[in-house]
């Protein structure tokens, strides 16, 4: 689902379902069934792997309890995580607090190596998925539902095991003072969706509808959370970031700009602290031709102008320009500098950075239940224990990325030939109406 999508999915929500009769139905399925089958997408999980599953989830109290004393213990520090409001399962959640001298941001993402590892069926068959593939009202899954909306769902008022990534950060220049990978238990205060998280952020009050408890507490984490995640977005685009979006709101931008600020500090943890191989995401960037032209097509465009200082540093001239640009223009120029970009792609050296980005070094590890890099990257975080095979899985993460994206792609335009609006769709549903 894209962010634009996620933001649409509460109020298209209450539109209801999409309409269509059995024959329709019928229709997309056949065309969704050759399309998995197109891109060797496998809808069934083998049976092994679901009771594998099945078995993990079980004594989850049980479970936590066994391995309090073993982790950081941060049920009392004030939580919550923020989703769409059709989220099935809830792997990322934040904290912050100010200090005298600092900031201090944690990103507790879902410890899902601790139920999939490389001795389960699970990991096997993680590996051969490589991902979550998204299409309009339909998901295959990397993992199991039943584990990743259960013991690996960071729901409220229930203890969960986490991999928190806590970042020190500098009141002046936002960099890293000190960075800390562990084990922990936390105890998520509220479930935030991101029309209830930008409501909360224009009246402090709405928290009591949210949670019983330590309800200012959560209006005044928020405020601080967004006051941080917007200095950190400025500082990006500051430095060289394409922002594509100019447009987000403020609960995506929150949970962008933290999620960000905890994948790079996990990469440059492995790299320059352990120097270690990881699953890297390397994003090239296009030749200076082909920004020349990508510049010039946005040139060209009825009501845009980039700046005249703006085109010694292309990424800048973009993000200038989405701006400044009348909106019906907006997607014309995303167009024309994504027609010119290469592919981001995984690999066990950072060699190159991620160019849109302008990291010197950036890999995944917040969604570890939909992306085999970040389980991939948990499990060398945790043991330092680098697969043999890390080329070849990193060959497959990309690999399958790409024939995901392209299944997702031919659905949405299948969708639109036969008279459906696939964002209509994938917010809202799809209801089958008998015929009278």
């Amino acid at each position: 689902m894209t962010d634009s999508e996620q933001g649409a999915a509460g109020t298209a929500e209450a539109q209801g379902p999409v309409e269509i009769d059995e024959e329709m139905a019928r229709h997309i399925e056949n065309k969704r069934d050759e399309l998995l089958e197109k891109f060797d997408i496998p809808d069934e999980f083998p049976p092994e792997v679901l009771e594998e599953a099945k078995e993990r989830t079980e004594g989850i109290d049980q479970q936590i309890a066994d391995e309090v004393d073993e982790r950081e213990d941060l049920r009392e520090m004030t939580t919550w995580t923020t989703d769409p409001v059709d989220a099935q399962d809830f792997d990322d959640a934040i904290s912050v607090e100010e200090r005298d001298d600092e900031y201090v941001l944690w990103v507790h993402i879902a410890d899902v190596t601790h139920y999939v590892n490389p001795d389960t069926a699970m990991w096997d068959e993680a590996v051969r998925r490589a991902n979550t593939v998204y299409l309009p009202a339909y998901t295959i899954h990397m993992l199991p539902p039943v584990l990743a909306e259960t013991v690996c769902s960071l729901v409220p008022n229930e203890d969960r095991l986490a991999h928190t990534v806590e970042m020190h950060l500098d009141k002046e220049n936002l960099s890293y003072e000190t960075i800390d990978i562990y084990k922990s238990v936390i105890r998520s205060d509220a479930r935030l969706t991101y029309t209830e998280a930008e409501t909360l952020l224009d009246d402090a009050s709405a928290a009591e509808g949210y949670l019983e408890d330590q309800s200012v507490d959560l209006a005044e984490k928020t405020e601080l959370v967004w006051d941080l995640a917007n200095r950190m977005h400025e500082q990006r685009k500051a430095d060289g970031s394409l922002v594509l979006n100019p447009s987000r709101d403020r609960a995506h931008t929150i949970i962008e700009e933290c999620m960000l600020k905890a994948n790079k500090a996990v990469t440059h943890e492995l790299m320059w602290d352990r120097g270690v191989e990881a699953m890297y995401r390397v994003h090239p960037q296009p030749s200076p031709e082909e920004w020349n032209e990508a510049l010039q097509e946005i040139q060209d465009l009825d009501g845009v102008s980039i700046p005249g200082s703006g085109w010694d540093d292309p990424r800048q001239a973009v993000n200038a320009t989405l701006e400044e640009a009348p909106g019906r223009q907006l997607d014309k120029i995303q167009w024309a500098v994504m027609k010119v970009m290469p592919r981001a792609k995984y690999m066990n050296d950072p060699f190159g950075g991620h160019h849109a980005l302008n990291f010197e070094i950036y890999g995944h590890f917040t969604s570890p239940i939909r992306r085999l890099s970040d389980l991939i990257n948990h499990w060398i975080v945790y043991t330092n224990d680098v697969p043999e095979d890390l080329i070849k899985l990193c060959d497959r993460a990309s690999d399958r990325q790409k024939d995901a994206e392209q299944c997702e792609r031919e659905y949405k335009n299948f969708l639109e030939e036969v008279g459906l609006d696939p964002s209509a769709v994938n917010n809202r549903g799809i209801e089958v109406v008998e015929e009278e």
